[in-house]
Protein backbone atom coordinates (compact mmCIF):
# COMPACT_ATOMS: atom_id res chain seq x y z
CA UNK A 1 0.00 0.00 0.00
CA UNK A 2 1.13 3.12 -1.02
CA UNK A 3 1.56 5.75 2.17
CA UNK A 4 0.62 9.58 2.52
CA UNK A 5 1.91 12.38 3.47
CA UNK A 6 -0.38 14.20 5.45
CA UNK A 7 -0.46 17.25 7.95
CA UNK A 8 -1.56 15.21 11.02
CA UNK A 9 0.50 15.65 14.35
CA UNK A 10 1.95 12.87 15.62
CA UNK A 11 1.45 14.17 19.41
CA UNK A 12 0.18 17.89 20.39
CA UNK A 13 3.16 19.00 21.64
CA UNK A 14 5.25 17.97 19.14
CA UNK A 15 6.00 17.11 15.44
CA UNK A 16 8.28 15.97 12.69
CA UNK A 17 9.14 17.62 9.44
CA UNK A 18 8.96 14.89 6.95
CA UNK A 19 12.31 16.72 5.66
CA UNK A 20 14.02 16.46 9.20
CA UNK A 21 13.64 12.45 9.11
CA UNK A 22 14.39 11.84 5.52
CA UNK A 23 17.68 14.43 6.17
CA UNK A 24 18.92 11.93 9.30
CA UNK A 25 17.89 8.95 7.33
CA UNK A 26 20.12 9.85 4.59
CA UNK A 27 22.72 9.21 6.64
CA UNK A 28 22.32 5.64 6.63
CA UNK A 29 22.64 5.82 2.40
CA UNK A 30 25.85 7.50 2.57
CA UNK A 31 27.24 4.30 5.14
CA UNK A 32 26.14 2.41 2.10
CA UNK A 33 27.86 4.61 -0.58
CA UNK A 34 30.74 4.49 1.35
CA UNK A 35 30.72 8.16 1.42
CA UNK A 36 31.99 10.76 4.39
CA UNK A 37 28.90 11.38 6.54
CA UNK A 38 26.12 13.85 4.82
CA UNK A 39 26.98 13.49 1.53
CA UNK A 40 22.92 13.31 0.17
CA UNK A 41 22.71 16.73 2.23
CA UNK A 42 25.77 18.29 0.83
CA UNK A 43 24.36 17.03 -2.66
CA UNK A 44 21.17 18.77 -1.93
CA UNK A 45 22.48 21.70 -0.92
CA UNK A 46 24.61 22.25 -4.27
CA UNK A 47 22.04 20.37 -5.98
CA UNK A 48 19.18 23.07 -4.87
CA UNK A 49 20.83 26.13 -5.19
CA UNK A 50 21.42 24.85 -8.83
CA UNK A 51 17.91 24.91 -9.03
CA UNK A 52 17.34 27.73 -7.95
CA UNK A 53 19.78 29.51 -10.46
CA UNK A 54 17.86 27.57 -13.29
CA UNK A 55 14.78 29.62 -12.09
CA UNK A 56 12.73 26.79 -11.26
CA UNK A 57 9.65 27.28 -9.24
CA UNK A 58 8.49 26.12 -5.99
CA UNK A 59 6.75 22.89 -6.52
CA UNK A 60 9.74 22.05 -8.97
CA UNK A 61 12.09 22.90 -6.32
CA UNK A 62 10.41 20.41 -3.75
CA UNK A 63 10.80 17.76 -6.34
CA UNK A 64 14.41 18.57 -6.47
CA UNK A 65 14.80 18.41 -2.93
CA UNK A 66 13.32 14.78 -2.38
CA UNK A 67 15.08 13.45 -5.31
CA UNK A 68 18.57 14.71 -4.05
CA UNK A 69 17.28 13.11 -0.60
CA UNK A 70 16.79 10.14 -2.11
CA UNK A 71 19.14 9.24 -4.68
CA UNK A 72 21.08 6.78 -2.81
CA UNK A 73 17.91 5.05 -1.74
CA UNK A 74 18.56 1.47 -3.64
CA UNK A 75 21.94 2.40 -3.01
CA UNK A 76 22.29 -1.48 -0.51
CA UNK A 77 20.30 -3.37 -3.87
CA UNK A 78 23.66 -4.12 -5.71
CA UNK A 79 25.89 -4.05 -3.20
CA UNK A 80 25.99 -7.91 -2.59
CA UNK A 81 26.18 -8.38 -6.35
CA UNK A 82 28.95 -6.18 -7.02
CA UNK A 83 31.33 -7.18 -4.03
CA UNK A 84 30.86 -10.90 -5.61
CA UNK A 85 31.49 -9.73 -9.33
CA UNK A 86 35.01 -7.54 -8.07
CA UNK A 87 35.68 -9.79 -5.15
CA UNK A 88 36.80 -6.85 -2.94
CA UNK A 89 35.23 -4.65 -0.94
CA UNK A 90 31.87 -2.97 -1.59
CA UNK A 91 32.34 0.34 -0.18
CA UNK A 92 35.77 1.14 -1.67
CA UNK A 93 34.73 -0.27 -4.83
CA UNK A 94 31.61 2.09 -5.07
CA UNK A 95 33.34 4.77 -3.03
CA UNK A 96 36.37 5.15 -5.91
CA UNK A 97 33.82 4.36 -9.04
CA UNK A 98 32.57 8.16 -8.33
CA UNK A 99 36.16 9.53 -9.11
CA UNK A 100 36.00 7.75 -12.42
CA UNK A 101 35.26 8.84 -15.45
CA UNK A 102 33.57 5.89 -16.91
CA UNK A 103 33.34 7.26 -20.44
CA UNK A 104 37.25 7.24 -20.49
CA UNK A 105 38.91 3.61 -21.33
CA UNK A 106 41.96 3.99 -19.65
CA UNK A 107 40.25 5.24 -15.75
CA UNK A 108 37.70 2.45 -16.01
CA UNK A 109 40.69 -0.32 -16.75
CA UNK A 110 42.79 1.38 -14.20
CA UNK A 111 39.96 0.81 -11.58
CA UNK A 112 39.37 -2.64 -12.54
CA UNK A 113 42.45 -3.85 -12.29
CA UNK A 114 43.06 -1.71 -9.04
CA UNK A 115 39.80 -3.11 -7.25
CA UNK A 116 39.36 -6.81 -8.28
CA UNK A 117 39.85 -9.61 -5.94
CA UNK A 118 42.70 -7.89 -3.86
CA UNK A 119 43.97 -10.33 -1.56
CA UNK A 120 43.44 -13.54 -3.52
CA UNK A 121 45.25 -15.67 -5.54
CA UNK A 122 46.82 -14.77 -8.91
CA UNK A 123 44.52 -16.96 -10.92
CA UNK A 124 41.41 -15.92 -9.10
CA UNK A 125 42.12 -12.36 -9.66
CA UNK A 126 42.67 -13.19 -13.45
CA UNK A 127 39.49 -15.19 -13.48
CA UNK A 128 37.67 -12.06 -12.28
CA UNK A 129 39.53 -9.45 -14.43
CA UNK A 130 38.22 -11.55 -17.49
CA UNK A 131 34.67 -11.82 -16.22
CA UNK A 132 34.66 -8.32 -16.22
CA UNK A 133 36.38 -7.35 -19.08
CA UNK A 134 34.05 -9.89 -21.15
CA UNK A 135 30.80 -8.95 -19.65
CA UNK A 136 31.57 -5.46 -18.55
CA UNK A 137 28.50 -3.19 -20.50
CA UNK A 138 26.17 -5.92 -19.34
CA UNK A 139 27.08 -6.16 -15.61
CA UNK A 140 27.36 -2.25 -15.54
CA UNK A 141 23.79 -1.79 -16.25
CA UNK A 142 22.70 -5.02 -14.44
CA UNK A 143 23.88 -3.37 -11.24
CA UNK A 144 22.67 0.36 -12.09
CA UNK A 145 19.60 -0.82 -13.34
CA UNK A 146 19.02 -2.44 -9.57
CA UNK A 147 19.90 0.39 -7.70
CA UNK A 148 17.85 2.67 -9.50
CA UNK A 149 14.77 0.88 -10.22
CA UNK A 150 14.91 -0.06 -6.06
CA UNK A 151 15.49 3.49 -5.26
CA UNK A 152 12.49 4.69 -7.42
CA UNK A 153 9.90 2.15 -6.21
CA UNK A 154 10.64 3.49 -2.50
CA UNK A 155 9.91 6.67 -3.69
CA UNK A 156 7.01 5.97 -4.87
CA UNK A 157 6.01 3.65 -2.08
CA UNK A 158 6.86 6.70 0.29
CA UNK A 159 4.14 8.42 -1.40
CA UNK A 160 6.56 10.29 -3.69
CA UNK A 161 5.08 11.72 -7.08
CA UNK A 162 6.46 10.46 -10.29
CA UNK A 163 8.71 13.52 -11.04
CA UNK A 164 11.00 12.33 -7.68
CA UNK A 165 11.04 8.39 -8.76
CA UNK A 166 12.24 9.17 -13.03
CA UNK A 167 14.47 11.62 -11.26
CA UNK A 168 16.17 8.76 -8.95
CA UNK A 169 15.68 6.35 -11.77
CA UNK A 170 17.65 8.18 -14.41
CA UNK A 171 20.40 9.17 -11.86
CA UNK A 172 23.08 8.12 -13.88
CA UNK A 173 21.78 8.56 -17.62
CA UNK A 174 24.23 10.93 -19.63
CA UNK A 175 24.08 14.40 -21.52
CA UNK A 176 24.94 12.49 -24.50
CA UNK A 177 23.70 9.13 -24.20
CA UNK A 178 26.44 7.06 -22.95
CA UNK A 179 24.90 6.80 -19.56
CA UNK A 180 23.15 4.02 -17.74
CA UNK A 181 20.69 2.17 -17.78
CA UNK A 182 18.60 3.28 -20.55
CA UNK A 183 21.00 5.11 -22.33
CA UNK A 184 18.42 8.08 -22.84
CA UNK A 185 20.33 11.49 -23.81
CA UNK A 186 20.02 15.40 -24.03
CA UNK A 187 16.53 17.00 -22.83
CA UNK A 188 14.97 13.33 -22.71
CA UNK A 189 16.87 13.31 -19.28
CA UNK A 190 14.64 14.38 -16.63
CA UNK A 191 15.82 17.45 -15.53
CA UNK A 192 16.16 16.58 -11.67
CA UNK A 193 18.54 13.77 -13.04
CA UNK A 194 20.60 16.13 -14.66
CA UNK A 195 20.92 17.84 -11.63
CA UNK A 196 21.18 15.24 -8.89
CA UNK A 197 24.06 13.66 -10.86
CA UNK A 198 26.00 16.96 -11.36
CA UNK A 199 25.86 17.52 -7.32
CA UNK A 200 26.87 14.13 -6.48
CA UNK A 201 30.13 14.76 -8.53
CA UNK A 202 30.35 17.51 -7.17
CA UNK A 203 30.18 17.03 -3.62
CA UNK A 204 32.34 13.93 -4.41
CA UNK A 205 35.37 16.23 -5.79
CA UNK A 206 35.00 19.11 -3.38
CA UNK A 207 35.37 16.64 -0.73
CA UNK A 208 38.76 15.31 -1.91
CA UNK A 209 40.15 18.86 -3.17
CA UNK A 210 37.92 21.63 -2.57
CA UNK A 211 35.96 24.25 -4.65
CA UNK A 212 38.00 24.40 -7.47
CA UNK A 213 38.71 21.08 -8.02
CA UNK A 214 34.59 20.50 -7.82
CA UNK A 215 34.06 22.87 -10.34
CA UNK A 216 36.85 21.75 -12.58
CA UNK A 217 35.60 18.17 -12.45
CA UNK A 218 32.49 19.56 -13.81
CA UNK A 219 33.51 21.82 -16.31
CA UNK A 220 35.00 19.21 -17.93
CA UNK A 221 31.98 16.35 -18.47
CA UNK A 222 30.00 19.32 -19.52
CA UNK A 223 28.28 17.95 -22.93
CA UNK A 224 29.50 14.44 -22.15
CA UNK A 225 27.98 13.96 -18.56
CA UNK A 226 26.55 16.73 -17.78
CA UNK A 227 23.76 19.38 -19.25
CA UNK A 228 26.07 22.53 -20.05
CA UNK A 229 22.83 24.52 -19.22
CA UNK A 230 23.05 23.21 -15.66
CA UNK A 231 26.80 22.76 -15.83
CA UNK A 232 26.72 27.06 -16.31
CA UNK A 233 24.31 27.30 -13.39
CA UNK A 234 26.32 25.66 -10.95
CA UNK A 235 29.28 27.50 -12.06
CA UNK A 236 27.27 30.82 -11.55
CA UNK A 237 26.36 29.34 -8.24
CA UNK A 238 29.37 28.49 -6.98
CA UNK A 239 30.68 31.89 -7.58
CA UNK A 240 29.66 32.89 -4.19
CA UNK A 241 31.07 30.95 -0.92
CA UNK A 242 28.56 30.40 0.92
CA UNK A 243 27.60 27.48 -1.10
CA UNK A 244 31.01 25.96 -0.39
CA UNK A 245 31.55 27.48 3.47
CA UNK A 246 28.12 25.40 4.19
CA UNK A 247 29.38 22.03 2.55
CA UNK A 248 31.64 22.50 5.82
CA UNK A 249 29.22 23.41 8.53
CA UNK A 250 28.33 21.61 11.54
CA UNK A 251 24.75 23.55 10.88
CA UNK A 252 24.85 21.35 7.04
CA UNK A 253 21.39 19.55 8.43
CA UNK A 254 19.53 22.77 9.36
CA UNK A 255 20.50 24.52 6.80
CA UNK A 256 19.45 22.00 3.98
CA UNK A 257 16.06 21.43 6.09
CA UNK A 258 15.88 25.13 5.82
CA UNK A 259 16.17 24.66 1.98
CA UNK A 260 12.74 23.00 1.66
CA UNK A 261 10.35 25.16 0.24
CA UNK A 262 8.42 26.71 3.27
CA UNK A 263 5.28 26.66 1.72
CA UNK A 264 5.83 22.63 0.97
CA UNK A 265 6.83 21.84 4.38
CA UNK A 266 5.12 18.48 5.59
CA UNK A 267 4.77 17.05 9.31
CA UNK A 268 4.62 13.80 9.19
CA UNK A 269 1.97 11.28 11.00
CA UNK A 270 2.09 8.14 12.72
CA UNK A 271 1.13 5.89 9.45
CA UNK A 272 3.97 7.90 7.16
CA UNK A 273 6.09 7.59 9.68
CA UNK A 274 5.53 3.81 10.18
CA UNK A 275 5.90 3.77 6.24
CA UNK A 276 9.59 6.02 6.67
CA UNK A 277 10.53 2.95 9.16
CA UNK A 278 9.35 -0.06 7.10
CA UNK A 279 10.61 1.44 3.88
CA UNK A 280 14.74 2.20 5.75
CA UNK A 281 14.15 -1.38 7.27
CA UNK A 282 13.73 -2.81 3.78
CA UNK A 283 16.38 -0.81 2.98
CA UNK A 284 19.04 -2.46 5.61
CA UNK A 285 17.82 -5.46 4.53
CA UNK A 286 18.68 -5.17 0.70
CA UNK A 287 21.78 -5.22 1.19
CA UNK A 288 22.40 -8.93 1.65
CA UNK A 289 20.69 -12.07 0.58
CA UNK A 290 21.01 -13.69 3.83
CA UNK A 291 19.37 -10.72 5.16
CA UNK A 292 16.17 -10.07 2.84
CA UNK A 293 13.04 -9.50 5.23
CA UNK A 294 14.78 -9.81 8.29
CA UNK A 295 13.91 -6.18 9.72
CA UNK A 296 10.39 -7.28 9.26
CA UNK A 297 10.15 -9.82 10.73
CA UNK A 298 11.79 -8.48 13.75
CA UNK A 299 8.99 -5.67 13.79
CA UNK A 300 6.19 -8.15 13.38
CA UNK A 301 7.74 -10.63 16.43
CA UNK A 302 8.51 -7.51 18.36
CA UNK A 303 5.33 -6.53 18.08
CA UNK A 304 3.71 -9.86 18.90
CA UNK A 305 6.05 -10.25 22.30
CA UNK A 306 5.53 -6.88 23.72
CA UNK A 307 1.27 -7.56 23.41
CA UNK A 308 1.98 -10.36 25.22
CA UNK A 309 3.93 -8.63 27.86
CA UNK A 310 1.29 -5.87 28.43
CA UNK A 311 2.62 -2.74 26.44
CA UNK A 312 0.03 -0.73 25.51
CA UNK A 313 -0.73 -0.22 21.45
CA UNK A 314 0.94 3.23 21.23
CA UNK A 315 4.10 2.39 23.04
CA UNK A 316 4.11 -1.66 20.46
CA UNK A 317 3.96 1.27 17.53
CA UNK A 318 6.71 3.07 18.75
CA UNK A 319 9.12 -0.10 19.13
CA UNK A 320 8.36 -1.81 15.96
CA UNK A 321 9.63 1.63 14.28
CA UNK A 322 13.14 0.54 16.47
CA UNK A 323 12.97 -3.18 15.48
CA UNK A 324 12.54 -1.87 11.68
CA UNK A 325 15.69 0.44 12.44
CA UNK A 326 17.30 -1.76 14.54
CA UNK A 327 20.15 -2.69 12.21
CA UNK A 328 20.58 0.45 10.01
CA UNK A 329 24.12 0.92 10.52
CA UNK A 330 24.60 -2.31 9.26
CA UNK A 331 24.64 -0.50 5.67
CA UNK A 332 27.96 0.72 7.11
CA UNK A 333 29.42 -3.13 7.40
CA UNK A 334 30.65 -4.13 4.01
CA UNK A 335 29.24 -7.09 2.49
CA UNK A 336 33.03 -8.64 2.38
CA UNK A 337 32.38 -9.53 5.71
CA UNK A 338 28.67 -9.43 5.74
CA UNK A 339 28.33 -12.72 3.31
CA UNK A 340 31.17 -14.22 3.95
CA UNK A 341 31.07 -17.87 4.30
CA UNK A 342 33.93 -18.84 7.28
CA UNK A 343 34.74 -16.92 10.03
CA UNK A 344 35.94 -13.39 10.91
CA UNK A 345 39.26 -11.79 12.07
CA UNK A 346 39.53 -9.34 14.28
CA UNK A 347 39.39 -6.74 12.06
CA UNK A 348 36.04 -7.44 10.44
CA UNK A 349 34.49 -8.54 13.63
CA UNK A 350 35.61 -5.25 15.49
CA UNK A 351 33.81 -3.19 11.90
CA UNK A 352 30.59 -5.69 12.81
CA UNK A 353 30.50 -4.56 16.30
CA UNK A 354 30.49 -1.04 15.51
CA UNK A 355 26.76 -0.88 13.63
CA UNK A 356 24.65 -0.81 16.86
CA UNK A 357 26.64 2.46 17.07
CA UNK A 358 25.88 3.26 13.91
CA UNK A 359 22.18 2.44 14.14
CA UNK A 360 22.19 5.04 17.34
CA UNK A 361 23.97 7.76 15.84
CA UNK A 362 21.62 8.22 12.79
CA UNK A 363 18.64 7.92 14.70
CA UNK A 364 20.23 10.63 17.29
CA UNK A 365 19.77 13.15 14.98
CA UNK A 366 16.04 13.10 15.16
CA UNK A 367 15.32 14.77 18.69
CA UNK A 368 12.12 12.48 18.78
CA UNK A 369 13.89 9.42 18.28
CA UNK A 370 16.55 10.18 20.62
CA UNK A 371 14.73 7.29 23.26
CA UNK A 372 14.23 5.15 20.19
CA UNK A 373 18.00 5.51 19.07
CA UNK A 374 19.02 4.03 22.47
CA UNK A 375 16.75 1.55 22.83
CA UNK A 376 17.77 0.02 19.16
CA UNK A 377 21.31 0.84 19.27
CA UNK A 378 21.50 -1.60 22.24
CA UNK A 379 20.07 -4.63 20.43
CA UNK A 380 22.98 -6.51 20.94
CA UNK A 381 23.82 -5.78 24.72
CA UNK A 382 23.42 -8.96 26.78
CA UNK A 383 22.01 -9.52 30.59
CA UNK A 384 25.45 -10.97 31.61
CA UNK A 385 26.86 -7.68 30.55
CA UNK A 386 29.08 -9.55 27.23
CA UNK A 387 27.11 -7.67 24.84
CA UNK A 388 28.30 -4.70 22.42
CA UNK A 389 28.74 -2.13 21.54
CA UNK A 390 28.87 -1.07 25.31
CA UNK A 391 28.16 -3.93 27.75
CA UNK A 392 25.43 -2.76 29.11
CA UNK A 393 24.92 -4.48 32.39
CA UNK A 394 21.50 -6.48 33.05
CA UNK A 395 19.78 -3.32 35.14
CA UNK A 396 20.26 -0.84 32.01
CA UNK A 397 19.21 -2.58 29.46
CA UNK A 398 15.78 -1.79 28.63
CA UNK A 399 12.65 -4.04 28.29
CA UNK A 400 11.99 -2.37 24.89
CA UNK A 401 15.50 -3.51 24.08
CA UNK A 402 15.14 -7.43 25.32
CA UNK A 403 12.20 -7.73 22.79
CA UNK A 404 14.32 -6.81 19.97
CA UNK A 405 17.45 -8.80 21.00
CA UNK A 406 14.88 -12.30 21.49
CA UNK A 407 13.60 -11.30 18.01
CA UNK A 408 16.87 -10.17 16.43
CA UNK A 409 18.30 -13.66 17.79
CA UNK A 410 14.84 -16.01 17.08
CA UNK A 411 15.16 -14.89 13.58
CA UNK A 412 18.91 -14.86 13.02
CA UNK A 413 19.08 -18.83 14.01
CA UNK A 414 15.98 -19.56 11.73
CA UNK A 415 17.00 -18.04 8.65
CA UNK A 416 19.55 -18.92 6.15
CA UNK A 417 23.31 -17.59 6.98
CA UNK A 418 26.08 -17.68 4.59
CA UNK A 419 28.07 -20.59 6.72
CA UNK A 420 25.32 -22.63 7.69
CA UNK A 421 21.55 -23.66 6.72
CA UNK A 422 18.36 -22.12 8.54
CA UNK A 423 17.99 -24.11 11.98
CA UNK A 424 14.53 -25.20 12.70
CA UNK A 425 12.14 -23.94 15.25
CA UNK A 426 12.55 -26.20 17.76
CA UNK A 427 15.90 -26.42 18.11
CA UNK A 428 16.09 -22.41 17.83
CA UNK A 429 14.52 -22.69 20.86
CA UNK A 430 16.24 -25.02 22.44
CA UNK A 431 19.45 -23.15 21.62
CA UNK A 432 18.00 -19.53 23.02
CA UNK A 433 16.53 -21.77 26.54
CA UNK A 434 20.54 -22.32 27.19
CA UNK A 435 20.56 -18.52 27.07
CA UNK A 436 17.72 -18.06 29.14
CA UNK A 437 18.79 -14.87 31.91
CA UNK A 438 22.45 -14.70 30.60
CA UNK A 439 21.74 -13.12 27.68
CA UNK A 440 18.08 -13.32 26.78
CA UNK A 441 15.30 -11.87 29.22
CA UNK A 442 13.16 -15.06 30.92
CA UNK A 443 10.15 -13.28 30.27
CA UNK A 444 10.76 -12.30 26.59
CA UNK A 445 11.45 -15.89 25.61
CA UNK A 446 8.12 -16.81 27.83
CA UNK A 447 6.42 -14.56 25.67
CA UNK A 448 7.99 -16.22 22.47
CA UNK A 449 7.18 -19.41 23.24
CA UNK A 450 3.74 -18.10 23.40
CA UNK A 451 3.78 -16.52 20.61
CA UNK A 452 5.54 -19.05 18.24
CA UNK A 453 2.31 -20.72 16.76
CA UNK A 454 1.53 -17.59 15.25
CA UNK A 455 5.13 -16.56 14.33
CA UNK A 456 4.96 -19.89 12.47
CA UNK A 457 2.49 -18.81 10.31
CA UNK A 458 4.58 -15.52 9.69
CA UNK A 459 7.65 -17.26 8.60
CA UNK A 460 5.72 -19.07 6.39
Amino acid sequence: MTARITGRLIHAQEHILLSEVIGALSYALDLTEGQPPGHCLRSCWIGVHVGKTLGLDTEHLWDLYYTLLLKDAGCSSNAARLCELYGYDDHTTKRDFKLVDSQRLVEITSFVLRHTALGKQLGERIRHIMHLAKHGEQLATELIMTRCERGAEIAQQLGFNDRIANGIRCLDEHWNGKGRPFRISGAAIPLNSRIALLSQVADVFHSIGGPQRALAEVAGRSHTWFDPEVVRAFESAGRFGALWETLKSPELEARVADLEPASKGMIVDDDYLDAISSAFGRVVDAKSPYTYGHSTRVAEYSSLIAQHLGLSPERRRWLRRGAFLHDLGKLGVSNSILDKPSGLTAEEWSAVKRHPQHTEEILMRLSPFAELALVAGAHHERLDGKGYPRGLPADQIRLETRIITLCDIFDALTADRPYRAAIPVEESIEIMQRQRGIAIDNDCLDALLHAVPTIGLLKD
